[in-house]
């Protein structure tokens, strides 16, 4: 279904693309209002010298269609890092084809390879979709924030999915 989906490390010439989609992502939210980001900040804390966040780009037929947007965290519990997935988006039109868990995937993967004890996002608790999709893919529900994570067996299990 994901057919001629490429996924790869953004590179600094896709912030641009990266920042419509920030954007786009603040208005299907409704949070246009806190979404005071550049594209200089945006690039700043991808590819600066002090950066400590990274994407992922997917593109189909030339176009930027999506991203996700992670950095390491800690668990002082677990005793190791993880990976935070702050922004996971797909353009409307290029939506129920897949690329959005694609996109996640490959997170999970990276956190796989990178010995990560953990892998969380929140979600919105309208977005009812984004929550079922979650859930589906084998994420937790962690209280009233709707903290999703997925450790151990689950995580590898989410990045061996094809």
């Amino acid at each position: 279904m994901t057919d001629g989906l490429l996924i790869r490390n953004a590179a600094r010439a896709d912030v641009p693309a990266l920042f419509a989609m920030v954007r786009e992502l603040a208005e299907y939210e409704q949070l246009t209002h806190f979404c005071v980001a550049t594209e200089a900040h945006l690039e700043r804390e991808l590819f600066g010298p002090e950066a400590n966040s990274e994407a992922l780009i997917g593109i189909s037929a030339g176009e930027p269609v999506g991203f996700a947007l992670y950095f390491h965290n800690y668990s002082t519990f677990l005793g190791r890092k993880g990976l935070y997935l702050e922004d996971l988006f797909v353009r409307p039109a290029r939506r129920h084809r897949g690329y959005g868990r694609a996109l996640l995937i490959a997170v999970a993967r990276i956190a796989v390879e990178r010995g990560c004890g953990r892998f969380e996002w929140m979600a919105l608790d309208w977005n009812e979709s984004a929550i079922r999709f979650y859930e589906a893919m084998g994420a937790q529900q962690m209280g009233e924030w709707r903290l999703f994570r997925v450790t151990g067996d689950a995580l590898r299990k989410m990045a061996d999915q094809p």
